[in-house]
């Protein structure tokens, strides 16, 4: 059968269905069959992996994925755990606390390397090298310091302040704020550099429209130029976001969960369940609420992206 030509409006030349096809399938081959593999990587072990954690986080499997279906009893047990509704409290606690000081610290840091200052470079080098050392080696180090004994609260008794008390990773009231001030240290430089970029982003018109019109630089960096950066605003949250969600090495290095389990975390509860306690059901139980969780952060991120543009235009 002839390839059938569909018209389109006065003026314009008509065009052939099948053909179009053709030539968008072949249009840059090489490329999309390059693609093949990864495709098969994300559809295989992200979604493959995904499925097949929610089912067996519905089955009463211990060592190995070989128990029965049980539906949610698994996710009642969960909810019914301390240790788990500890974990859970931790991470929100932490993760408002720590959105919030990053983005304040990232953007200030971010206004204040905008004002042409000299030895850029070498100040946004200083302050990204934390990003580049791992969350282990992070801990660690924050560990030593932190360490009532040999770090900083052992080094300033033995300098004559006897009084002196810096021993919040022993502390169960104060450990989640030891976590956060090794978290904001590793993670500070990499929002700065975000803010940094879109600041540099922002029309230079602006700026000298806001001098004129007598607007303080305060000001115009709240009410105008935040605005304007709504896009990597919403990137950083999902980031910082996605990764808090994630916390685990961190707190391995640092505390360990303690004291006792008040620096305990849902991504340490799952670990633990399913390599140390010979729980698998339940540990996937737990990975399946973290999964949610980021679904829960991503999802608006790729409407407000993606989604809304169509509105908004």
């Amino acid at each position: 059968m002839a390839d059938t030509a569909v018209p389109l409006e006065a003026g314009t030349e008509t065009v052939n269905r099948p053909g179009l096809l053709k030539r968008i399938l072949l249009h840059n081959l090489p490329a999309k069959i390059a693609a093949v593999p990864m495709m098969l990587t994300v559809l295989v072990v992200f979604v493959g992996c995904t499925i097949w954690t929610i089912y067996y986080s519905m089955t009463n499997s211990k060592l190995l994925p070989t128990g029965k279906f049980i539906g949610f009893d698994q996710y009642e047990r969960l909810f019914a755990t301390s240790r788990w509704n500890v974990s859970v409290t931790n991470l929100i606690a932490y993760g408002v606390m720590s959105l919030v000081f990053t983005l304040v610290i990232g953007f200030v840091l971010a206004v204040l390397i905008d004002q042409k200052i000299r030895f850029e470079s070498a100040f946004r080098t200083v302050m990204l090298y934390p990003f580049a050392l791992s969350f282990i080696v992070t801990g660690l180090v924050w560990q030593w310091i932190m360490n009532p004994t040999l770090g900083l609260q052992g080094t300033l008794r033995n300098l004559g302040w006897t009084n002196f008390t810096f021993d919040w990773i022993a502390n169960p009231r104060m450990v989640l704020f030891a976590l956060l001030i090794a978290g904001l240290w590793h993670g500070t430089g990499f929002c700065m550099v975000l803010m940094l970029a879109g600041l540099r982003g922002v029309d230079e018109e602006i700026w000298k429209a806001a001098r004129v019109d007598g607007i303080p630089t305060w000001r115009t960096y709240i009410s105008i130029v935040l605005p304007m950066m709504r896009g990597v605003l919403v990137t950083a949250v999902v980031i910082i976001g996605s990764g808090i969600v994630r916390l685990y090495d961190l707190v391995v290095a640092l505390t360990n969960g303690g004291p006792g389990i008040s620096s305990e975390v849902p991504a340490k509860y799952v670990f633990n369940y399913m390599f140390s306690g010979g729980n698998i059901g339940q540990g996937l139980a737990g990975a399946t609420m973290m999964l949610l969780t980021v679904l829960i952060i991503m999802i608006p991120w790729a409407y407000l992206e993606y989604g809304g543009k169509g509105k908004r235009t």
